[in-house]
């Protein structure tokens, strides 16, 4: 075990990773980054382009007796995703991330850690400075906006490779190797409000859901987790078919690609109904509880009165437009892999809804490793914006990245994994998004793969990398290089 942090950055792997941790590299802020990936090649003589989405292509010739082998393309994202701790007094803009080892795990100081994707950034730069490590010609390609856009990746161009054996090193779990991601898009409705006067005498209440676990739409929605726009619109399809209300205001989930954990809406009916609307709300309650008892054991639903007395509502239309809205957007599992057990297929996740003086937006986040299926769900949505008359819009579409039953790397990857370890790594497929997709859309000749270290509650300030993890990994991936002369005979 390393003792101290200062022992741990003795590492090559750990000495870049500490260099570009001083450097501020949040999604969108990456031109400091990129010039500091820039130098570093130019200062070893190594071929370097940065193009104008601030991507940095490295190229380092093969070792003697490696010339024959197919080119490697390494590749992984410069940018981070910021988030820091409530109180924590720390510029992403400007301040260098401070890293604290605790055992032999590495963190940040009440912020994220940037492990993903530095490592992979830290990987490539040991390997480019190293002249000991016998490899194939490399080719680094370190992307931006990963976290956003995928930007970077997708405004890379496939003139400049030459290789046939792609690695990504975007992975975070030690022992697994992806061999597939899902492609993805965000769909957005946008529904007009028409707004009416409001009456003078009415009763105002705010429904509430909580409690909910919510978590990543990729990764955790086949866990049949409760999504709270949903539930809601059940909620207020039931009360409409009771007696009549008119919306003022909803609003749910703050992104789309996340599981909404918490829903909202302002409701206004005549001040002399008799309707005993908490009861009513109590008994939704109930159904919820029972329905989620094992997903969402602490799933809350309220509603309290409100002593605003507006002077518009929704109209009656724009009412039902919403909750059909609501009711009928798909949002859940829709499909499971026929080839890789237990891997989601294809699903979408109606994340934010959110409401202003002239629409309610409603925004989705629609995956599959199907590119058919995919845009069949994006039709869907489609047609339901049609039937509420609400304009309908998509944005960041990128790749899937399909499974290759016959990989040669993959193989690679296995046989030198087994020879270190004594047993085979586990084969995975994901239902979220890697980079890799656009890259074999651009490259349709490359066999790729992807593995990384463990590394635990990225995107949060409890990010943490395990260090010992991290440099088996690189020895790892040190042998699989090496092994490459026999692996592909000339």
């Amino acid at each position: 075990m390393h003792t101290t942090l200062e022992d741990v950055k003795k590492h090559p792997v750990f000495h870049y990773f500490a260099e570009i941790s001083a450097i501020p590299r949040g999604s969108g802020n990456e031109k400091e980054i990129s010039n500091y990936l820039l130098r570093f090649a130019k200062e070893r003589n190594l071929e370097a382009v940065q193009d104008e989405a601030l991507n940095i292509f490295i190229k380092k010739p093969a070792s003697e007796g490696y010339e024959h082998v197919p080119a490697v393309i390494l590749q992984g994202h410069m940018d981070m995703v910021c988030e820091k701790n409530k109180g924590t007094a720390h510029d992403f803009e400007h301040d260098p991330i401070s890293l604290q080892l605790k055992d032999d795990m590495l963190y940040a100081s009440n912020t994220t850690l940037g492990a993903d994707n530095g490592i992979a950034v830290a990987y490539a730069l040991a390997l480019l400075d190293s002249s000991g490590i016998p490899h194939p010609a490399l080719e680094i390609i370190i992307t931006t906006e990963e976290e956003t856009t995928m930007k970077g990746a997708l405004e890379a161009s496939p003139e400049i490779f030459s290789g046939e054996i792609f690695i990504n090193l975007d992975s975070e779990e030690e022992g697994k190797l992806l061999v597939s991601s899902a492609g993805g898009i965000t769909a957005t409705q946008a529904l007009p409000i028409q707004w009416e006067t409001a009456p003078k005498e009415l009763k105002g209440y705010k429904i509430q859901l909580s409690g909910l676990f919510g978590g990543h739409s990729g990764m955790s929605i086949q866990k049949g987790r409760g999504n709270a726009n949903k539930l809601l619109g059940r909620i207020l399809h039931d009360l409409s078919v009771l007696f009549p209300f008119s919306l003022h205001s909803i609003n749910g989930g703050m992104k789309s690609n996340a599981i909404p954990r918490e829903a909202e809406a302002v409701i206004y009916l005549p001040a002399d109904a008799s309707i005993d609307l908490p009861k009513l709300v109590s008994n939704w309650e109930h159904v919820l509880k029972n329905e989620l008892r094992t997903a969402d054991p602490e799933i809350s639903v309220t509603v309290e009165e409100t002593a605003e007395s507006p002077d518009k509502l929704y109209s009656v239309k724009t009412t039902q437009n919403v909750i059909t809205s609501l009711m009928l957007i798909p949002s859940g599992v829709l499909s499971m892999s026929q080839e890789i057990e237990g891997l989601t297929e294809s699903s979408t996740n109606l994340g934010v809804v959110t409401s202003n003086s002239q629409e309610v937006r409603f925004v989705s986040e629609i995956r599959s490793s199907v590119k058919s299926l995919k845009q069949q769900t994006v039709e869907q949505n489609n047609l339901i914006a049609q039937l509420t008359e609400s304009r309908f819009s998509t944005e960041a579409d990128y790749p899937e990245w399909p499974y290759l039953p016959d990989s040669k790397v993959r193989r690679l990857f296995e046989t030198v994994y087994k020879d270190l370890y004594g047993n085979p790594p586990e084969i995975v497929a994901i239902h979220a998004g890697l980079e890799c997709g656009v890259f074999t859309e651009k490259l349709p000749h490359i066999d790729a793969i992807s593995l990384g270290p463990d590394m635990f509650d990225v995107h949060t300030p409890e990010e943490h990398l395990s260090v010992p993890s991290t440099i088996r990994t690189w020895d790892y991936l040190k042998a699989v290089l090496q092994e490459m002369n026999n692996f592909y005979k000339s």
